[in-house]
């Protein structure tokens, strides 16, 4: 066989093309699965909008990066054995990396033991429980948007020095609304005030809240404490509508978005406070944020849990690129230590940290459901009461009990 001049440039030409391709290749995946509420009581609240802000954290990061990012996304039911059982199936499987989301607090912990387990990633968003930054906590996890503590310090807190000195509790029977019963009680009886009572419900399941309601008005308290979320929030409020019992005690959501205030409406929600972490309408960069999800989310806006799957995602990806793909996809507990080493900034947050107990910080914010008459529009809903700076929003560390704070 006759060798030309130019079959060998072009042999050498194509020699060079293959390990470029073959690099190209082989090129690391980074994985993200979102693990949330597709179909219950939380689907508004997480759910599909919550997919939408991580893929829109990965679509902004990687636009001129030569990284690769796959969002898939799983519904947990709400439930702690099938949410372990997907995280152990993606992990184990399906090469996820991290699990963004994760709301129901009893889910969180149950998902937040497998992600240790496995050396893998949770950005906790969703759940509420403090033991993620307590007793619980992991050196493979980061608790993004709020918590019990941070509800009820800024919500119940107000409702205390606005008089409601005695407090009648309606709580979800699973973690998150236990904890937050008990915060919030913590605050009220430091406060000098007192609970008359508590009923617990079946959760997820219960929709019918009368004889909860008529107890609490029966108690005589000042003030009825809804320590749930979601739809069973919305139910509870619109129900108390219509006994009149908030003609004779005031309602505390202690958790409660702007999205449940549009979904209620402001004739039922006015004057209700509520806490966020994040609102669309605070700032120029909130806003600026809003205008780039809107059209992918016209008929539900990001609350702060989707705004913090939006935000963990970004500064997970930031922790990354840093450490590069291969190093982060081997090592979470790694990625997330550099995700503790960097300052936090955003649009949806502002500049923050991750404190050694997984914590991000940043300001909570006290809202009002504005009346019909204050809205300008269907998601204009809440107007600011006040703000907890960062540094006093959340538990002091010191006080968690977690094993990974050093003295």
């Amino acid at each position: 066989m006759t060798l030309t001049r130019r079959g060998v440039i072009g042999g050498l030409a194509l020699a060079s093309l293959v390990p470029a391709r073959a690099r190209a290749q082989a090129a690391p995946v980074l994985r993200l699965g979102v693990l949330n509420d597709q179909s219950g009581p939380y689907r508004d609240d997480t759910g599909p909008t919550g997919v939408i802000c991580v893929r829109q954290a990965v679509q902004e990061f990687t636009a001129g990066r030569d990284m690769k990012v796959e969002v898939i996304f799983a519904d947990h039911q709400n439930k702690p054995d099938i949410g372990a059982g997907i995280a152990r199936q993606w992990f184990d499987q399906d090469g996820v990396d991290a699990i963004v989301d994760v709301p129901t607090s009893s889910v969180a912990l149950a998902v937040n033991t497998v992600c240790r387990e496995k050396n893998k990633v949770m950005l906790n968003s969703g759940a509420a429980t403090t033991d993620l930054t307590g007793k619980q906590c992991s050196p493979n996890t980061v608790h993004w948007t709020y918590d019990t503590y941070m509800l009820a310090k800024s919500t119940g807190g107000a409702m205390v020095k606005a008089g409601g000195d005695s407090w009648f509790f309606i709580t979800a029977d699973y973690v998150f609304g236990q904890q937050l019963q008990r915060d919030t009680a913590s605050f009220v009886k430091a406060a000098g005030g007192g609970v008359r009572g508590n009923v617990t419900y079946p959760f997820p399941g219960t929709t019918d809240f009368s004889s909860f309601l008529l107890q609490a008005q029966a108690s005589g308290a000042k003030v009825l404490g809804l320590c749930n979320s979601g739809a069973d929030t919305i139910n509870c409020i619109k129900q108390a509508r219509e006994f009149g019992l908030m003609r004779s005690m005031k309602v505390a959501t202690m958790l409660m978005y702007n999205s449940n205030v549009h979904a209620i409406g402001l004739e039922t929600a006015q004057g209700l406070l509520l806490t966020e972490s994040f609102y669309w309408n605070l700032n120029d960069r909130t806003r600026a944020f809003m205008d780039r999800i809107r059209p992918k989310t016209p008929n539900q806006w990001p609350n702060m849990v989707q705004a913090g799957d939006y935000a963990a995602t970004l500064h997970y990806l930031k922790a990354v690129d840093a450490m590069g793909v291969a190093a982060a996809k081997a090592d979470g507990r790694a990625a997330v230590a550099r995700m503790k080493a960097m300052p936090t900034d955003d649009d949806c947050f502002g500049q923050g940290l991750i404190r050694e107990d997984g914590r991000k910080i940043h300001p909570s914010y006290l809202f009002q459901a504005k009346t019909p008459a204050e809205s300008s529009g269907p998601w204009d809903g809440l107007k600011l009461v006040a703000t907890t700076q960062a540094d006093e929003a959340f538990r002091p560390m010191q006080d968690g009990g977690c094993p990974l704070v050093h003295a």
